[in-house]
């Protein structure tokens, strides 16, 4: 019997497939190394692992059955390394993205501090909470942009060192990285929120008096 198959990646889910061809085992001379039998079924694994057994002990009582699992779990199995360096990856990224807003929330919170009189004067000759807040806003979108550019940038630079470390995604997707930047804005916004409203409640009085 001769047929063609789709290309299947069979030794690694990394590497791209490879040229293969499948022969009957009734035709290969040494199955001292074993055998693997794939069985497709309906039927929940735990419940069809008796029944493999009783088939093979039928036709050779002698005969092992060794590491019966289903093809999902062959597949976890095998990209358990990846996984658990996902997970610290991601578990580095979100303390990482945290320390990013402590520390955008920290400048904000300092150039208000320092900027207090300055916006004493400026609501003292008429501008609104509104523009105040949008003027602090400003700042931490352009402080946030900047730092995004320049991660972004390193990520680029080094592109080719996790290139091995990723599957079913390009180190430079641009869809991931605009993903990562939307991400980064909103946290930038969100920890400068708290100092620009703190900034347009001051009132001009208080403000002029501030040392």
């Amino acid at each position: 019997m001769v047929g063609i198959c789709a290309d299947t990646r069979y030794w690694s889910l990394k590497q791209d497939p490879v040229g293969m061809f499948y022969e009957p085992y009734l035709q290969t001379a040494n199955l001292d190394f074993g055998a693997t039998y794939e069985v497709r079924t309906r039927l929940k694994p735990e419940s069809i692992a008796p029944a493999l057994r009783l088939a093979v002990q039928s036709i050779d009582p002698d005969l092992p059955l060794e590491d019966v699992r289903t093809q999902q779990e062959q597949i976890d199995a095998t990209m358990q390394q990846e996984r658990i360096f996902a997970s610290l990856t991601a578990g580095f990224g979100v303390l990482a993205l945290s320390l990013a807003c402590v520390g955008v929330y920290g400048v904000m919170a300092y150039s208000v501090a320092q900027r207090t009189n300055e916006i004493g004067i400026r609501l003292a000759l008429g501008a609104t909470p509104r523009q105040v807040l949008s003027m602090v806003l400003r700042e931490a979108w352009w402080l946030s942009f900047g730092g995004i550019a320049v991660g972004i940038g390193a990520a680029l630079l080094q592109a080719r060192l996790v290139k091995s470390l990723l599957y079913g995604l390009q180190p430079n997707d641009s869809f991931a990285l605009a993903g990562a930047a939307l991400l980064l804005i909103l946290v930038g916004l969100s920890a400068g929120w708290i100092p620009a409203r703190r900034a347009a409640g001051v009132q001009p009085m208080q403000a002029l008096r501030h040392e």
